[in-house]
């Protein structure tokens, strides 16, 4: 494995493109020693977002001109045939032709998730490719698998994921035996829905994971495990309901505290330590969410990522790339002698 990460970077995705994606891609040159980034999209204002900055190897930060933009709001599997010069078509090309070592992205997330799996393709036995976040809990960071990709799932699947999840909980997190737990509407084994009673059984009996049973919604917040598996809808449903509810009780806090000229005071001494505790419950430093059980490295940045949420996305496509994520699940995930072929290599 080559010790440069070289990184193909969509400077047209995100609410901020591509100002805030070339300034932390500038950031990034500057952290990191390793990495030589590609940037594709407009070419004309990408380098006029780059001659903003002075202090960087500009040997390290190369452009890929393109002329196509996949929109938020476009069909993704349509977008992906018809836009062959967008950048996030063209910056799949690179990971898949090996010019490149991970495609990073805030663009359409129904485009990348297409894309990744028809262009870099999934590994030998991987029937789906989850979209993989870091989860912020009162026990430092879960991982909830899957948070978008694939919204019907089945139960084989289901323990595809558990595997994955182990894998990079480890690998990535330092986890030596990881925890995983199932989400559910209940404890007990005979709960939930059809697709988690047959999954259950299926979990209990891989003994490739640690598996610890139901987690109930209200107990996620809390960390007891170290993967969540779900399907994406319920996964995607708890992501955003998450997001939501971790908003609004901020406001509301600083809503109580202006209320009053006591509020105000107590607000202001307060404030270091609810600032540092807020801080430490955030996955903005932690980078974006990888789609698991490619061929090549494909991470999803938030699509209002800042330059500080992109840079971190390329310090963890690094991480990735130094664990050699993509060659253990490679490793753990082909089929065994005798198995039936579930996937196309």
């Amino acid at each position: 494995m080559s010790e440069t990460l070289k990184v193909a970077l969509d400077g047209m995705g995100g609410d901020y493109a591509p100002a805030e994606i070339v300034h932390g891609a500038v950031d990034a040159v500057k952290e990191m020693d390793r990495v030589q980034i590609t940037i594709l999209g407009d070419e004309s204002a990408i380098r006029e977002e780059l001659s903003k900055y002075d202090g960087y190897d500009k040997d390290r930060i190369t452009v890929y001109p393109t002329t196509e933009v996949i929109e938020m709001a476009e069909h993704p599997v349509n977008a992906i045939r018809t836009k062959k010069d967008s950048s996030i078509v063209r910056g799949m090309y690179l990971v898949k032709n090996g010019e490149c070592d991970a495609f990073l992205s805030g663009g359409s997330t129904g485009a990348i998730l297409v894309g990744g799996q028809t262009i870099v393709g999934r590994l030998k036995g991987v029937e789906r490719s989850p979209l993989v976040p870091m989860f912020p809990t009162l026990n430092g960071f879960s991982l909830l698998i899957d948070c978008g990709a694939n919204v019907d799932s089945k139960p084989s699947q289901l323990v595809q994921y558990a595997k994955m999840g182990t894998i990079y909980k480890k690998e990535m997190m330092g986890v030596e035996n990881p925890t995983v737990g199932i989400v559910n509407i209940g404890a007990e084994e005979e709960k939930g829905n059809a697709l988690v009673k047959e999954t259950f059984p299926l979990l209990k009996e891989c003994k490739d994971i640690n598996f610890v049973g139901s987690v109930e919604a209200r107990d996620i917040p809390n960390g007891d495990v170290d993967v969540m598996v779900c399907d994406a809808f319920v996964g995607n449903v708890i992501l955003k309901l998450y997001e939501g509810t971790a908003l609004a009780l901020v406001k509301a806090m600083k809503k109580g505290m202006m209320s009053s000229v006591r509020g105000k005071i107590g607000g202001a001494l307060v404030k270091p330590s609810l600032k540092k505790t807020l801080v430490s419950y955030t996955a903005a430093d932690q980078g974006g969410a990888p789609m698991l059980g490619l061929k090549g490295l494909v991470v999803k940045m938030h699509g209002n990522s800042k330059a500080v949420e992109c840079c971190a996305a390329i310090r963890q496509c690094l991480r990735l790339h130094d664990a050699d994520i993509v060659n253990k699940i490679r490793d753990n995930m082909a089929p065994k002698a005798g198995e039936e072929k579930t996937t196309e290599e």
